[in-house]
């Protein structure tokens, strides 16, 4: 019989769960009669959730249960509440992605971050993204991938530099080159030549207006496209909605699309493609 030697978990320092291992240590206290059932369902219930004030539930098991890491959609959140995310989830999870930063958001990190220096902050102002670590913080070697990135017009810019670090982010090579879209199609055949030569494991590609460069790529290529429309156009059927239309009307198989401006999830996808094809050959 198992000798119970349990000590109370409810002082215990929250540890975020961010792994698998993070769970086998709670399971092999368990098994040890360190912890009763009712403490382990505890330890995992509460330390998979970081709470900020009555507005945020961090989900610091994201990445380790689905591969994606858990993402700060910037966009509606006040400066704020932002200040309290970066103050109380960094130093728990060590690095957080906030997206989609208006012009305030990018005047207020360049100013925060310029008196603190505690922090290692990555902002990408094209990309209006930032990545907020802890100055011990090891960023994952880029070394699956790669996956390349292309975008119709300079404009459709910003959202593959989200895409782009979003892939960096979770250890993806990445591979890039922009306005190469249909007005000049000779500018897409050199460098689409040359990232094909160093095997790919997807493309996303990036493109506004009539939204036709994704469908052109997918013709072309023997490996996954995902196509990421983006807001740019005007008059009927802009703001991303043409383009978004004539991704899913594509007659290219192997074309899957996000939604309009979702460069994030087009990484994130990509990135799982990447880790999976990975994952296969290490069973070979």
């Amino acid at each position: 019989m198992v000798k119970r030697t349990i000590k109370s978990v409810e002082n215990e320092e929250f540890k975020p769960i961010t792994n698998l291992s993070s769970i086998r240590n709670i399971l092999t206290r368990l098994t040890n009669g360190n912890l009763s059932i009712s403490e382990a369902e505890s330890l995992i219930s509460n330390n998979s959730l970081l709470s900020v004030d009555d507005f945020l539930l961090f989900d610091t098991f994201r990445e380790g249960r689905s591969g994606i890491p858990e993402v700060i959609f910037s966009e509606s959140k006040s400066n704020n509440m932002l200040i309290k995310i970066i103050e109380n989830v960094t130093p728990k999870r060590n690095v957080v992605l906030f997206t989609r930063l208006t012009d305030d958001h990018l005047e207020l990190f360049n100013t925060y971050f310029s008196k603190k220096k505690n922090f290692h902050s990555n902002i990408d102002y094209d990309g209006r993204t930032a990545v907020i670590s802890l100055l011990n913080y090891k960023f994952p070697e880029q070394k699956l991938g790669p996956v390349v990135i292309l975008t119709a017009g300079s404009s459709d810019i910003p959202i593959a530099k989200e895409a782009q670090l979003t892939l960096n982010l979770m250890g993806i090579k990445t591979l890039t080159s922009y306005d190469v879209g249909i007005a000049g199609l000779h500018r897409l055949i050199n460098p689409l030549k040359i990232f094909l030569e160093q095997n790919p494991v997807c493309i996303i590609v990036c493109a506004g207006m009539e939204g036709a460069l994704p469908s052109v790529v997918a013709g072309l290529v023997d490996v996954p496209v995902i196509g990421v429309p983006v807001s740019i156009g005007y008059g009927y059927g802009g703001k991303g909605i043409g383009a978004l239309t004539s991704m899913l009307q594509s007659c290219s198989p192997g074309l899957s699309v996000v939604n309009i401006d979702a460069g994030f999830n087009a990484g994130a996808m990509a990135a799982l493609i990447a880790k999976r094809i990975e994952k296969e050959l290490k069973k070979k």
